[in-house]
């Protein structure tokens, strides 16, 4: 992305992203947002907390025209770095400067105001002439350190508009300005003067009085919080900066039989590269050569390694933990599975949700509002005490504790931590949005195949014939299903190695069409296959084999029978396999109060079955693909609010017509696509816990916009009676905005 005229071959893009810099606060974030909406077929969002701006463009309309009226608002814009390593070490850079920069500028402060507070509250502190060495010491504090305060709000006000930083910058200067005036032309310059503090507005002489204390101490409580924000933004930022360090920095290629040593912005699909354990896998590839155990925990949360052998696929920034393998590369850069999770991560904390978008039109107009309401209050004081003194003190302290600094932080703060903890727990929400839909859930549609089951044939049931050891029937029956590909002789022969611990060799195989195979195992003519299979070699079904037989199938099972030395032995079952985990995920989610369907397209008794071995109690079954968005539609017609959980292609369009979608990560690119949520691992249980992250971040998000609302609501009438020093007013706002930021990082704990 860059702001220049895009070349014939490079196609203008329809929307971009760009770094805005000089917001100091929700209001600035809003009126950005106006001016770029206001431009012919544009339609932009401003995120305060992450300083960028999403921008559709309109036709005819080109970067550098959105970054130009950026720029005529008094800000700067310009496209961010590329997701990557090394975006995230500079973004890391530039926001350890900013809190580097405001640490110094808060340190001096502090150190020149604690001696001017400290003689303004302590009468016995105040000497002869103090209030001049009060004056030596908050002049550099009002000026120097308030600077960033005062050069905005001049911005702001070259642009003829205003925000927070407009009340702390008049607060300030007024309150310096009057004890300038008093000093030089009022009494209180005198060598004898003194006076006592008062936490409310006091009646005293006007020319007695001075404000340094709460100039400078103001200053001091703004510059902290601005210090605790930066500090906290960069903490809630810090996951998806985690994630994008994961990647190899280089990788062992293989070039003409030999390992060349390049960095992995080098690699190309197709190349091949050497893993050895200990180190990262460079990128998403296939397995050509070697097994070994790969550590996912990084990317996916899975704590336990992931077994993989030729032709397994393996994901980028993943620890090879212990032999050596040759991977493939089939996706690299910003297609790998690791840089469209940042992508999603990002785009996320990028968004808006519906309640921020209230806290944005409110915090857009609050500034002018609160400027009149000062004005009114100067003026109402001054109608009905005359005592200029007071007048000028509630106005001041109006003007400070009413920042809406708080509003403006309430939720990308909290969309930031909860999205950067759900990318380190393999949960990827994809837009703020999301979470509104996540409270009104009441029903989860679950897909079967992949979802709630493997997605492959395993063995079940073995029953065997009077007479026949279980160990012989598997080790002959799965010694032949070994030379075949069907994938029910597949599922025999893993099944019985597994129970076993190795087959035995076959001769002679043959694979009779349709029907099943046979061979000689151990000096045995062995038959495997469909009952017709031995009906055609002579053979009988005892009651015993006939009867499993018919209980497979009635389960929905496929079964074959087992047969050697012209004697049925036996009755092997095979079936998807119901995923370990799918029944207590199932009991989760019932436990958040949603109702859990079935739904898929097998036969009623294998859905059944599966929904049995689960504790789903609904089943809708034998739904063509292209069906399965009827079944939703129906269920919202019958007045519910329906998640959808699915891996596959046929999955896709229902995941987009739920009212949210859960994608599996195991599944298919179009099924992540068109979900809401992306669960990274293929654990049912995710889904649970990516529902109750999204209803937690929800919840926090509504906490802070309840707190930073009531914070303004009572204390602007408290300011203007008259009620709070200036200088309490100041730390009573800074503490607002932390507390709002402090309670949002508490996501950082949610498992």
């Amino acid at each position: 992305m860059t702001g220049t005229a895009p070349t014939p071959e490079t196609p203008a893009p329809t929307e971009v992203e760009l770094a805005v810099g000089g917001m100091t606060c929700a209001s600035c974030a809003a009126r950005v947002e106006r001016r770029l909406n206001r431009m012919d077929g544009v339609r932009a969002t401003v995120n305060f907390a992450t300083e960028k701006a999403r921008v559709a463009l309109g036709e005819g309309v080109t970067v550098a025209d959105v970054i130009a009226e950026v720029e005529r608002t008094g800000y700067t814009a310009e496209p961010p770095r590329a997701p990557g390593p090394e975006a995230a070490t500079a973004a890391e850079g530039e926001d350890g400067g900013e809190a580097g920069a405001l640490r110094q500028r808060l340190a001096v402060s502090a150190v020149l105001s604690v001696p001017v507070v400290l003689m303004s509250m302590v009468p016995a502190l105040q000497f002869d002439n103090w209030q001049w060495l009060s004056l030596a010491l908050a002049a550099p504090v009002v000026i120097w350190g308030a600077l960033p305060f005062h050069r905005a709000a001049w911005t702001n006000a070259r642009h003829g508009a205003a925000s927070m930083d407009t009340l702390v910058s008049i607060g300030t200067l007024a309150a310096f300005g009057w004890s300038l005036w008093a000093l030089f032309l009022g009494t209180a310059g005198m060598p004898h003067m003194r006076h006592a503090f008062s936490l409310t507005v006091s009646r005293t002489d006007g020319s007695s009085t001075i404000y340094l204390e709460a100039a400078a101490g103001v200053t001091t409580f703004l510059l902290a919080g601005r210090w605790l924000e930066a500090r906290s933004k960069r903490k809630a930022g810090a996951a998806l900066r985690a994630l994008l360090e994961l990647g190899a920095k280089d990788v062992a290629v293989l070039r003409n039989g030999r390992e060349e040593r390049v960095p992995v912005s080098r690699l190309a699909v197709g190349d091949r590269f050497v893993v050895r354990p200990g180190e990262k896998v460079a990128t998403d590839g296939t397995v050509v050569e070697g097994a070994s155990a790969v550590d996912a925990s990084m990317l996916t949360g899975e704590s336990a390694p992931v077994d993989v052998n030729v032709g397994d696929t393996v994901a980028g920034a993943t620890v090879n933990t212990a032999g050596r393998l040759v991977v493939e590369a089939t996706r690299v850069g910003a297609d790998t599975q690791l840089a469209r999770m940042a992508r999603l991560v990002e785009d996320a904390q990028s968004g808006k949700a519906e309640v921020q978008r209230l806290a944005d039109r409110v915090s857009g107009v609050f500034v002018p509002v609160v400027l009149l309401i000062a004005l009114g209050t100067l003026t109402g004081w001054l109608l009905a005490t005359g005592d200029t003194t007071a007048a000028f003190t509630a106005a001041v302290a109006v003007l400070i504790i009413a920042c809406p600094c708080a509003l403006g932080l309430a939720t990308p703060t909290a969309l930031m931590v909860g999205t950067g903890r759900g990318a380190q727990l393999g949960i990827l929400i994809k837009g703020p949005e999301v979470l509104e839909s996540t409270r009104r859930v009441d029903t989860v549609v679950l897909d079967k195949t992949g979802t709630v089951t493997t997605g492959r044939m395993g063995l079940r049931d073995v029953v065997t014939a009077p007479g026949t050891d279980e160990r012989d029937l598997l080790r002959r029956a799965g010694a032949l299903e070994h030379f075949s590909e069907h994938p029910v002789a597949r599922a025999v022969a893993a099944g019985a190695e597994e129970r076993t611990g190795g087959l035995p060799p076959a001769e002679h195989f043959e694979s009779v069409a349709g029907l099943g195979v046979r061979g000689l195992v151990e000096g045995h003519e062995v038959l495997v296959g469909r009952e017709s299979l031995l009906f055609e070699a002579g053979i009988e079904l005892p009651a015993r084999l006939a009867d499993a037989l018919a209980a497979a199938r009635a389960e929905g099972r496929t079964a074959v029978a087992v047969a050697w030395d012209k004697e049925a032995r036996g009755v092997l079952s095979v079936a998807d396999t119901v995923k370990a985990t799918s029944a207590r995920a199932v009991a989760e989610l019932r436990a958040l109060g949603l109702r859990p369907v079935l739904l898929t397209g097998d036969s009623a008794a294998v859905a059944g079955s599966v929904a049995r071995a689960v504790g789903i109690d609904e089943v809708i079954a034998e739904v063509l693909p292209q069906d399965k968005v009827a079944v939703v539609r129906r269920l919202q017609g019958e007045g519910r609010t329906v998640a959808m959980v699915g891996d596959g292609v046929n999955d896709a369009a229902a995941l987009a017509t739920a009212d949210l979608g859960l994608a599996m990560g195991t599944g298919t690119d179009a099924a992540m696509e068109a979900g809401d949520l992306t669960l990274v691992r293929g654990d049912l249980r995710v889904a649970a816990d990516a529902i109750r992250l999204a209803r937690r971040t929800l919840a926090t998000i509504k906490g802070n916009l309840f707190w930073a609302f009531g914070y303004n609501v009572a204390a602007l009438p408290l300011a203007a009676a008259g009620l709070l020093n200036p200088m309490i007013a100041g730390a009573a706002m800074a503490f607002s905005s932390v507390f709002v930021v402090t309670n949002s990082l508490r996501l950082r704990s949610f498992h």
